[in-house]
C-alpha cells in the first residue's frame, strides 16, 4: 500500500518530468535527472531490507537517501553561513518536532491530526523559518525530523526501555518527506510572493531578500 509519503514522492516525479519547479532544483544545485534518479533510490531503498546496526535498523531510502542529499546539499552550500543555517535549523527543527510529539494526547481516539502528518508539517514551518534559503529550509526539515526520532530513542533508552529504533521507517519516512518538500514549498511561494510585490512597487526584486521568509527592516 502506496503510504502519504510516497504519493508525494510520485507527485513530485510528475512535476519533475513536467519541467515544473526547474528554479526550486537549479536552486539546490540538482538537475532533473539528478532529481528523479534520487527520487527513485528512495522508491527503491524503502523496498530493501533495512541495515541492522546493534539496536539500530536504518531505512536506506527513507534514512540514508535523504541524509546523503543533506550532505551534498550542505557541500553544495554557497556561503558558509547557509552551512551553519542549515545545521543550527535542523537542530532547532528537531527539538519543536519532538516537543510537539510530547504534547500529542496518549488516546488514539483523541487525536485531531495523525503525528506523523502533524510533525510533518511543524517541521515543514520550522524549517522554512529557520533555513531561509530553499537549500537551507530542505536541511532543516528533514534532518531535523531524522534528528527528532533519534532524541526520541535515546530518551527511551535512558528511562531503561529497550525498544529498537528503525530510522527511516514508514512513518517517519512519511513525516520527512511532508517536512522537506513544505519547508522548500514554502520558501518558493514566500521567495515568489515578495518577487511579485517588489515589482509591484517599481523596485527591481532584490534576490537575496526573497529567499529569507521574514523581510529585514532597513536601519
Amino acid at each position: 500500500m502506496m503510504t502519504f509519503g510516497s504519493f508525494l514522492l510520485s507527485a513530485l516525479a510528475v512535476l519533475v518530468l513536467l519541467g515544473i519547479g526547474q528554479r526550486v532544483l537549479d536552486k539546490m544545485h540538482l538537475s532533473d535527472r539528478a532529481a528523479l534518479i534520487l527520487i527513485l533510490l528512495m522508491f527503491l531503498g524503502g523496498l530493501m531490507p533495512d541495515i541492522s546496526l546493534g539496536a539500530v535498523r536504518v531505512n536506506i531510502g527513507g534514512a540514508l537517501i535523504p541524509l546523503g542529499v543533506c550532505v551534498y546539499l550542505l557541500v553544495t552550500a554557497d556561503e558558509p553561513a547557509e552551512r551553519v543555517r542549515g545545521i543550527l535549523g535542523a537542530v532547532l527543527t528537531s527539538a519543536g518536532v519532538d516537543f510537539l510529539g510530547k504534547l500529542m494526547p496518549a488516546d488514539p481516539e483523541s487525536i485531531v491530526l495523525d503525528p506523523i502528518y502533524a510533525c510533518g508539517v511543524a517541521g515543514g514551518i520550522i524549517g522554512w523559518l529557520l533555513g531561509r534559503s530553499r537549500r537551507g529550509a530542505f536541511i532543516s526539515g528533514v534532518l531535523g525530523v531524522l534528528l527528532a526520532d533519534i532524541v526520541n530513542a535515546v530518551a527511551v533508552w535512558a528511562s531503561g526501555i529497550d525498544q529498537r529504533l528503525v530510522l527511516g521507517g514508514a512513518g517517519l519516512f512519511d513525516t520527512a518527506v511532508i517536512s522537506g518538500i513544505l519547508a522548500v514549498l514554502l520558501c518558493e511561494l514566500v521567495g515568489e510572493l515578495l518577487e511579485r510585490m517588489a515589482r509591484a512597487n517599481g523596485a527591481p526584486p532584490d534576490r537575496q531578500r526573497v529567499r529569507i521568509p521574514m523581510r529585514r527592516k532597513n536601519k
